[in-house]
């Protein structure tokens, strides 16, 4: 049972519980900025290069075919549609752009406020009231040797 007490221990660590709200959060995240693409971008875009949706983007490769039947016997058996869909492949790319972008930001916010607490704590602390005295009676006495 030791292997179970090792992984409890693995588990309730606050790391892997911060894994686990980031990859949630990331989740729903990802399905806003997917939302955002699909429902607000693009839709404008479509319009303005023609009315194109570019989900429907797509190279046939092979039409789709009925089957053909004569009675209850089928004579050719149905054939999907062969197609490669760019458009969603466009789509995913504007997704992933958008995302990359947000986490770039985040990540370039998160980096200047370590920088500033860097400064901050770098920065000497001034001296208090009593050395700053202290030093000016130590000085004074040094001229009068």
């Amino acid at each position: 049972m030791k292997i179970f007490k090792e992984f409890r221990d693995f588990a309730i660590k606050g790391n892997v519980l911060d894994l686990a709200v980031a990859v949630i959060i990331g989740a729903a995240f990802g399905k806003i900025v997917s939302s955002m693409v699909t429902d607000i971008i693009m839709p404008p875009l479509g319009y303005i290069i023609g009315n194109v949706d570019f989900r429907d983007l797509k190279w046939i490769i092979q039409d789709a075919a009925p089957a053909v039947m004569n009675g209850d016997m089928v004579v050719s058996a149905a054939v999907q549609e062969v197609s490669l869909n760019y458009g969603m492949f466009f789509q995913n790319i504007f997704d992933f752009l958008i995302i990359a972008f947000a986490v770039f930001m985040v990540v370039k916010a998160a980096n200047r406020i370590k920088r500033k607490q860097a400064e901050v704590a770098a920065e000497p602390a001034k001296p208090t009231n009593e050395e700053v005295l202290l030093t000016e009676i130590r000085d004074l006495l040094k001229e009068k040797r």
